[in-house]
């Protein structure tokens, strides 16, 4: 009688823990899905795919910007007409995801246009799902080996909070025409945050 208690006893603490790690979330997070042909950056915040197979490739840490935590660029002719950046912990006093669009999008600059802002829920930590998206055309300058002046960009922006309470934004941004609506909806369907 002694064995089949133990026995018992063992099967409910079992019972429980497993009971509470689904209650809490831990194990919950599901990673998103990349499509074939894609590449990921990986941060300690977030992954994303970006079109490997359509030219784009993954900036070394020596090669990119400090202000971000990892880039993939297409470059053509010697012109950077595609970029998808991720930016890690870019504003303080970001607590939702509201806040981290609101300081995301004022970084889009000025004579953008701005064609839509949602709601979108990001693959990952259960808590940390929620995201905006902002998308938005722009002009490029010219400058520092951007297409001609005035060539028309495509832009859009994912921005929320990590698990961790550190804000995120995630770019990609491309000669207008160059990426189809489905390859914008698969970028952000791409991202896991954590």
């Amino acid at each position: 009688m002694t064995a089949v208690r133990k026995s018992r006893t063992s099967g409910a603490v079992v019972a429980a823990a497993l009971g509470l790690t689904l209650l809490t979330g831990c194990g919950s997070s599901d990673a998103a899905a990349v499509p074939d042909g894609w590449g990921t950056l990986d941060t300690r915040s977030v992954s994303v795919g970006y079109p490997e197979d359509k030219g784009y490739k993954e900036q070394s840490a020596a090669d990119r910007n400090k202000n971000n935590a990892a880039v993939a660029l297409k470059k053509e002719g010697g012109l950077r007409t595609g970029m998808v950046s991720v930016q890690l912990d870019f504003a303080t006093g970001i607590d939702d995801a509201s806040e981290a669009a609101s300081a995301a999008g004022a970084g889009i600059g000025l004579g953008a246009t701005r064609k839509g802002t949602t709601d979108v829920r990001l693959a990952g930590e259960e808590s940390a799902r929620e995201a905006r998206r902002i998308d938005y055309e722009f002009t490029s300058s010219g400058k520092e080996q951007t297409p001609a002046s005035g060539t028309r960009m495509t832009g859009v922006v994912v921005a929320g909070v990590d698990s961790k309470d550190v804000p995120f934004a995630i770019r990609i941004n491309a000669v207008k025409g160059s990426l189809s609506a489905q390859d914008l909806d698969a970028f952000v369907g791409s991202i896991t945050v954590k």
